[in-house]
């Protein structure tokens, strides 16, 4: 039996636990002047919560199913989470004293956001403006040395307009008939005048991004943008007529590395 705080046996006392200790099948309730707190070193009884057997207070486990016995410091069963359960996420503290759960989602989603629109620059056509004049100029030269007479004007005249008018429908179809977006997350190349063709390509499929200007070109800062990628539709595309072409393949590349960035992507593995 057990001893109180201060070190001496109370008689009283204990003759009322072993009197209730005997009768204890007829009653529900331990006896009046005893606490929960000293059964456990009076060898008080507790029941398994898997089949109600009855077993000591210092049990680990039941001595009839086998069921782990989880006991408080006062020797009764308390309901426990099952082991395979997750633990719910520690909270914190923010500065005004609110608990709050972290978050474990993971981070959000970066919105796409457009980097560059264009097409086809005019001032692509620079060569063949030159060449329309350089035909106009001959044509207009033979012209005034031969001196045709009747229809032959005419010829002379459609040699001298043709050039041109070709070269402006050129420029017309090219520069009505391709589109391109560039966004954080893709690149989109929009072709076709009566028949629509898009055309889609991953930032993180681009391999290698490549430009090239002739003379002309790099004297009117035009370019050719080359776009190597896994892409199986185009695997090689290029982007002609594009103005300030340094600056654009620039900001491919950047886009490309910036988005391997984000997934956590080693570039030589890909």
């Amino acid at each position: 039996m057990g001893n109180d705080e201060g070190g001496t046996r109370d008689p009283e006392r204990a003759w009322s636990f072993e009197l209730w200790h005997l009768l204890r099948p007829f009653y529900a309730l331990p006896p009046v002047g005893y606490t929960p707190s000293i059964l456990p070193e009076l060898g008080a009884i507790m029941r398994c919560p898997a089949c109600n057997a009855e077993t000591v207070a210092e049990a680990v486990y039941c001595h009839r199913c086998g069921q782990r016995l989880a006991t408080t410091a006062t020797g009764f069963a308390i309901d426990r989470p099952p082991e395979d359960e997750p633990a719910p996420a520690a909270s914190i503290t923010n500065a005004t004293g609110e608990l709050r759960t972290p978050n474990v989602s993971g981070p959000k989603t970066e919105p796409e956001r457009e980097l560059w629109r264009g097409g086809y620059s005019s001032k692509a056509m620079a060569g063949g403006w030159a060449i329309s004049g350089t035909i106009s100029l001959l044509a207009a030269i033979a012209g005034v040395w031969i001196r045709p007479r009747g229809y032959w004007w005419l010829a002379v005249l459609a040699a001298m307009l043709l050039p041109w008018l070709y070269h402006f429908i050129v420029l017309c179809y090219r520069w009505m008939g391709v589109r391109y977006l560039l966004t954080t997350q893709r690149f989109t190349c929009e072709s076709g005048v009566l028949r629509r063709v898009t055309d889609r390509i991953e930032v993180l499929d681009m391999d290698d991004i490549t430009f090239e200007q002739h003379l002309l070109e790099r004297l009117t800062g035009v370019g050719t943008i080359h776009i190597l990628s896994h892409d199986r539709s185009n695997p090689d595309l290029s982007l002609r007529g594009i103005e300030n072409v340094k600056q654009v393949a620039n900001l491919l590349d950047d886009a490309r590395l910036a988005e391997r960035r984000r997934r956590g992507l080693h570039i030589e593995q890909i």
